[in-house]
């Protein structure tokens, strides 16, 4: 379904409810720059280092979209993704049964997953959402759910420290929505809505996390304008 979340007048802030998980696959495709090629080249990454049995976590798995797209392409992984939108979970396991994909999709807090001995993890655009204060912690569980010589690759929205270069590229990124069809009402009225939800560090503050949590080398491997993609080895 095409994303018209926007188009009425909003009557809470953003949250991932039936509403938005409905139309989520296109919000995504029309809002996140190069989401696909992101995920082609964290899966290529993956693919790089397969074996049997290698195992895959993805944080905040929304629809599956990404699960689906690695279980496609690279082979005899256990692939497990948690989310707490129930309706996410919903419409992921409804995906993975059209799709005869066995993924293990658990609705539950983040911050609350017990489980353990993971060679990837993978979180595309959730930490933004969780509340600064507890992200630290929530890396340092990461890295202790992941087996030595492991990785945690993340995409996040970014903020720029100078102001003016900050402002420009939020110019741009607004710019680019438009040419996905979102009119000016949309954009405004989505950025009402994530105002206080969604809270982006800087680039430094996101490597500095993952460094403080563990993780002994942090790069970025892509960037367009504010969004990023990090990723965090644990030796």
């Amino acid at each position: 379904m095409k994303d018209k979340i926007f188009t009425k007048d909003i009557e809470k802030k953003f949250e991932f409810d039936e509403a938005v998980a409905s139309v989520f696959d296109d919000m995504l495709t029309r809002s996140v720059p190069f989401y696909k090629e992101v995920q082609d080249l964290i899966i290529e990454f993956i693919k790089l280092n397969a074996k049997n049995g290698l195992k895959v976590l993805d944080l905040g798995c929304s629809t599956a979209g990404f699960l689906l797209n690695l279980n496609q392409k690279v082979k005899n992984l256990e692939l497990f993704g948690i989310d707490n939108s129930k309706p996410m979970i919903e419409q992921a396991t409804k995906k993975a049964n059209a799709y005869g994909a066995n993924l293990n999709l658990i609705l539950g807090d983040i911050n609350e997953i017990n489980l353990s001995g993971f060679d990837f993890v993978v979180s595309n655009y959730t930490l933004q959402f969780i509340r600064p204060i507890n992200r630290p912690k929530l890396v340092k569980k990461i890295y202790n759910l992941l087996n030595d010589k492991s990785f945690f690759i993340f995409s996040e929205k970014v903020v720029f420290e100078d102001k003016i270069l900050d402002k420009q590229i939020i110019d741009i990124y607004y710019n680019y929505k438009k040419m996905q069809g979102y009119s000016e009402v949309e954009i405004a009225k989505k950025r009402e809505a994530l105002e206080n939800v969604l809270i982006p560090f800087t680039i430094k503050e996101n490597i500095l996390m993952c460094k403080e949590a563990g993780f002994s080398e942090v790069n970025t491997i892509f960037q367009w304008a504010n969004f990023v993609t990090f990723i965090a080895k644990k030796n």
